[in-house]
């Protein structure tokens, strides 16, 4: 018979995951309230316009409730970063002002609607993600404390398994209990008997998250999982040493038959691959219309005084899946035969003098924003080199067509950190392929941005290897 403390423990435990959805309804629901009288209340000086009237807002509600549902922005895993819950939130930010534009916009547009819809989605944006990434920093000081806890065991023992044991133990804010082991070999502090053990205890012991050696038997794993299903509770396989990669691992699906999908990157999602192109042909646009518009001419004007030859200088370089295109620089060297094989180098004799000038301040790369506009490249991402330097740096470094998979950038991460201008020796190219293959890894809006911060810094404080 289950004692009353143990039933007031059961009931800490399951309250805030039943509580959970309706509150962060109630919290979503007075956040796009509060944005939309904030909007009105900032720009109320400014004309008659005052925002939607109550029946829209009631519409704009029911519609974003409607898409955080269907997206399931409630459902957030014990692990879950912050950055996540931004992103997810993200998505269902352009969802909804998408269909506000629709519904709402082509009504009456005018200026002062058109700037309530901007600092309205700019309330929304940094209100929601304050008010999630709040709510989340409290679940997990929450759990911290012992509550909402699951019940987990391990069944098998092994490195993997140690592992995790390690991780749950260390990081309390993810409200996980570790139970113990079940195994058929190991004994100690943390073994709880042999595996048939666990199929008497789990329902006592109220254990709600079972984490499986992929290395017992198939037949056993499967009994496990149907056992787990006939008592509600949650299974998750641990990978073994083969599939711990630093790397993340998603699913597909064919038909009733599942595979993993180990090298998966995020740029593979076309959600992520919209937001990437969007930024990039509004940033090169903006360019190209406001600054390239009188930049080639004037450049091109100074160019042709100095030296014969073209404004542009056309080099083919190697972009997204190896692809060859026809990179845009101004000339900035006198016309040579050595331009695709021979690196810049300090006080190169083949440079001019307005040359030097477009290097040191890197405006020979301006033109390259007509590359991205076209599509050929990014804003940010590997910066491409040539064909021969890319034929000879595959033969010497591991895993370097890798940086190929993306399109290549104007700037990067790697140009940031330090890596850029002549490749002077092994580790410098070496360097650079690393932190590319860990950007194409952890892509994501913000870390584009931040290297455009970091990309005006270096501009105008660092020219060390600008030549």
């Amino acid at each position: 018979m289950v004692r009353k403390s143990e039933k007031k423990e059961i009931f800490m435990k399951k309250r805030f995951d039943r509580f959970f959805p309706w509150l962060f309804v109630i919290g979503d629901v007075a956040i796009l309230t509060l944005s939309f009288f904030l909007a009105s209340f900032v720009l109320q000086d400014t004309s008659q316009f005052f925002g939607p009237e109550s029946s829209m807002l009631l519409i704009f509600i029911l519609v974003w409730l409607v898409i955080t549902l269907l997206r399931k922005d409630y459902k957030w895993g014990r692990t879950i970063k912050p950055d996540k819950i931004i992103e997810k939130q993200l998505g269902s930010l352009v969802w909804f002002l998408a269909i506000v534009a629709i519904i709402w916009m082509p009504v009456a547009l005018d200026n002062v609607r058109l700037t309530y819809f901007f600092v309205l989605s700019s309330f929304l944006f940094f209100l929601l993600g304050f008010y999630r990434v709040s709510v989340h920093m409290v679940l997990r000081k929450y759990r911290s404390k012992g509550f909402n806890f699951r019940n987990a065991v391990i069944l098998g023992k092994g490195k993997e398994s140690s592992q995790l044991e390690h991780i749950i133990r260390l990081r309390k804010d993810f409200g996980i209990r570790f139970m113990g082991y079940y195994d058929d070999t190991v004994e100690g502090p943390l073994a709880k008997g042999n595996i048939s053990r666990f199929f008497e205890e789990a329902v006592e012991n109220k254990i709600d998250l079972i984490y499986i050696n992929e290395y017992l038997d198939e037949k056993l794993i499967k009994k496990v999982i149907h056992f787990a299903d006939e008592h509600y509770i949650k299974v998750k396989i641990i990978p073994g040493n083969t599939l711990q990669l630093e790397k993340k691992l998603s699913f597909s699906k064919y038909g009733d038959f599942f595979v993993i999908n180990v090298n998966e990157i995020p740029l593979d999602f076309m959600f992520n691959r919209f937001v990437k192109r969007s930024f990039d042909l509004i940033f090169s646009l903006f360019v190209t219309v406001f600054i390239l518009s009188w930049l080639i001419p004037l450049v091109g004007l100074l160019i042709k005084l100095e030296s014969k030859g073209p404004i542009f200088f056309i080099q083919e370089r190697n972009g997204a899946n190896n692809h060859v295109f026809k990179c845009l620089k101004f000339r900035s060297m006198t016309p040579n035969d050595y331009s695709d094989t021979h690196q810049a180098v300090k006080n190169d004799p083949r440079v001019t003098r307005i040359g030097a000038f477009l290097r040191q301040t890197s405006l020979d790369e301006m033109p390259q924003f007509l590359n991205v506009l076209i599509g050929d490249m990014s804003i940010v991402g590997p910066r491409p080199h040539t064909v021969p330097m890319n034929k000879l740096f595959q033969t010497q470094i591991d895993k370097y067509n890798s940086r190929h998979k993306i399109k290549p950038g104007i700037t990067g991460l790697a140009q940031v950190k330090g890596f850029r201008g002549e490749i002077e020796n092994s580790y410098q190219i070496r360097s650079r392929v690393r932190l590319d293959f860990f950007y194409i890894q952890k892509w994501s809006i913000w870390l584009d941005l931040g290297i455009c911060v970091k990309t005006v810094y270096e501009l105008i404080l660092n020219r060390e290897n600008a030549y």
